[in-house]
């Protein structure tokens, strides 16, 4: 496939400053993303004309703009990811005989954009639409484990960020990151009653072309009647599941060598 330099150093730019928590100097941009200084404005200021950046100049800083904003919201409206993940989340629902999600993460939240219910199951806490705290789900946990320390902490800057729902769950950074630890080691997240008490989440990540997490799919049931053997084959569809949309988006597998963590 043939690649379009340009395009590409367009693509980063807005790829590296929607990554951003606020807007940051050319400077930053071009030593971050690898391209020469004069190269760096000569993009901020076409994308800045198209209005897909924003020049802020009493702080000599660059951000996204609202034509960035209107390419999000058509991905929005479009909804490929749900359209994607339908089937196989259906599929997985008749192979574990369990409730199944799809979450993506938002802020320190995870939001729900698909449920498949099993037949004869209970609903969910974790309807379409729903928020929870990420650290405590599966879905948000399977994400958080491979996104950057930097980022991690920055989405949970202090124990204020760290909500419980039922007195259980990692209350710290520090906390938090050995579970995430344990997450990278298996492959997958697990959550035991720590969204609602007496039922048990597994989790496992969906990866852009980046390997980027963009989504967890997780399987639910009920904690106590689960043992080893059934959470081992709940965690291996999932894992699959996961697996298989990651190829329906055109992601990799392969987590990106040499991330910090």
């Amino acid at each position: 496939m043939s690649i379009v330099p340009a395009a590409a150093q367009v693509l980063a730019v807005l790829r590296y400053l929607a990554r951003q928590a606020a807007p940051v100097p050319a400077a930053a941009i071009s030593r971050d993303v690898g391209l020469p200084r004069s190269t760096t404005y000569h993009l901020l200021d076409t994308l800045a004309a198209e209005g897909f950046v924003v020049h802020l100049p009493e702080e000599r800083r660059y951000g996204l703009g609202v034509s960035a904003f209107e390419l999000a919201s058509g991905y929005e409206r479009q909804a490929p990811l749900q359209r994607l993940a339908r089937v196989p989340l259906a599929t997985l629902v008749d192979r574990t005989g369990h409730n199944a999600n799809l979450a993506v993460l938002h802020g320190r939240e995870v939001i729900y954009v698909i449920e498949e219910r099993a037949p004869g199951r209970a609903p969910l806490v974790s309807e379409v639409g729903v928020r929870l705290p990420a650290h405590l789900t599966a879905s948000g946990r399977a994400v958080l484990a491979l996104l950057p320390a930097a980022q991690v902490r920055a989405i949970f800057p202090d124990r204020s960020a760290f909500v419980l729902r039922h007195g259980v769950g990692p209350a710290s950074l520090t906390a938090l990151r050995g579970l995430l630890a344990q997450v990278r080691r298996r492959g997958y997240a697990t959550e035991e009653g720590e969204v609602t008490p007496g039922l048990s989440s597994v989790a496992a990540p969906v990866l852009d072309h980046h390997a980027h997490p963009i989504a967890g799919v997780s399987v639910t049931f009920p904690g106590e009647s689960a043992g080893e053997p059934e959470r081992r084959r709940i965690a291996d569809h999932v894992a699959h599941t996961a697996r298989e949309l990651t190829r329906r988006v055109g992601g990799v597998s392969a987590v990106r060598s040499g991330r910090e963590r």
